[in-house]
């Protein structure tokens, strides 16, 4: 089986479907996906639906399984089957008790969310299977403080039972990786020409997912205002804004100063409306697209001996705004999160360093009228 890339013939947007051992589409799968196409979903999101739905198909047909009649065994064996190695997943090979587990429990999570997904779309058509992996749960009851932020007209349900998935591992909040403000100097003046370091200043400045800054266009960097405005749109590159609001983000001086220089000493008079574009290799001028930026990330690493990734930055940019007092809900607007809870979700942690800092502020360490 393998996820491929496909494009509409009407309006040529991108999509992704599942083939199976007979380079057929899998039927329900297809079915699914193209409803997410339909309905605009982002092409990340069905690709990664495509490549979950891969999995569930792999394992029922793995077990000789028919994905019509899959009961709370069969999804629970689907977990077990995850935890497992590639190579021990047909059962050929052995696996040691000092083996980990190789997929953590929440990507085995996101997985069995998509496969609920999936059935619950197919419920719409008749298959009753979608209820055995979604059951109800009465209302009120609160998993985590994220929920205590309520959606609007939320009141109008209150009271009735909400639906939650059956099957779902246990798993710890993943704090953000964060680069020391050392580190990202130390890549910063690794990178050999003036776009390159623009790129990672402008993420680090802003706080811009790789795919929103890939897809800027000149008119997107006010100098004169020093902000930068974040415009979804559809890319040449395939560089996607994944929020489908537009949001401008104020930005340093110093940003812009290096964006003058990089347009005067690198750019020219290159005819493009992208900002990002190829300049030392072909073809030329092109938009700067996603494999270009992850080789140079892999040359930076080897020259720094710093492991990152470009969203790091992004985590960066939202940690060190929290950290000098910025509000929640500021950092939100900022990183373009839809809702808050996201935000809270992601950002919502302290380490001691940072809870020294806050104490030592509020004068919890001096001053004290009982001595210790």
């Amino acid at each position: 089986m393998r996820v491929q890339r496909v494009l509409s013939p009407d309006s040529m947007r991108e999509s992704w479907t599942l083939l199976g051992d007979d380079w057929r589409p899998v039927g329900p799968v297809e079915s699914f996906l193209a409803y997410l196409a339909a309905v605009e979903r982002s092409p990340n999101t069905v690709k990664a639906y495509a490549h979950d739905l891969k999995d569930w198909w792999n394992y029922l047909d793995g077990r000789g399984l028919d994905w019509m009649t899959i009961d709370l065994e069969a999804m629970a064996g689907f977990v077990a089957w995850l935890r497992l190695p590639p190579a021990a997943r047909s059962g050929a090979v052995s696996v040691l008790p000092t083996v980990g587990h190789h997929c953590a429990a929440s990507s085995v999570n996101r997985k069995l969310a998509a496969v609920s997904t999936f059935y619950e779309f197919h419920a719409r058509s008749g298959v009753e299977v979608a209820e055995v992996l979604v059951t109800m749960r009465p209302a009120g009851r609160h998993r985590s403080a994220a929920t205590s932020y309520k959606p609007f007209l939320q009141h109008v349900a209150s009271g009735k039972p909400q639906r939650t998935k059956t099957i779902k591992l246990k798993s710890g909040l993943k704090r953000p990786r964060v680069l020391t403000a050392v580190q990202a100097q130390t890549v910063l003046d690794a990178c050999e020409h003036l776009r390159d370091r623009l790129l990672f200043a402008l993420l680090l400045d802003t706080g811009v997912r790789i795919g929103e800054a890939l897809g800027l266009r000149h008119d997107d960097i006010e100098i004169a205002e020093k902000q930068v405005t974040v415009v979804p749109r559809q890319n040449d590159n395939r560089a996607r804004a994944k929020s489908g609001r537009t949001r401008t983000i104020p930005a340093s001086a110093e940003l812009m100063r290096l964006y003058s220089d990089y347009l005067h000493r690198e750019y020219g008079a290159l005819d493009s409306d992208y900002v990002f574009v190829n300049l030392f290799a072909e073809p030329q001028g092109h938009p700067w697209a996603y494999p270009a930026v992850y080789d140079l990330v892999r040359r930076l690493r080897k020259t720094t001996g710093i492991i990152f990734e470009p969203h790091q930055y992004r985590h960066t940019y939202a940690t060190w705004l929290l950290r000098r007092g910025a509000g929640m809900e500021n950092v939100k607007e900022l990183l373009g999160h839809a809702s808050i809870s996201t935000t809270i979700d992601t950002y919502g942690h302290l380490t001691v360093e940072d809870a020294r800092r806050t104490l030592e502020h509020a004068g919890w360490f001096t001053g004290r009228e009982v001595r210790l």
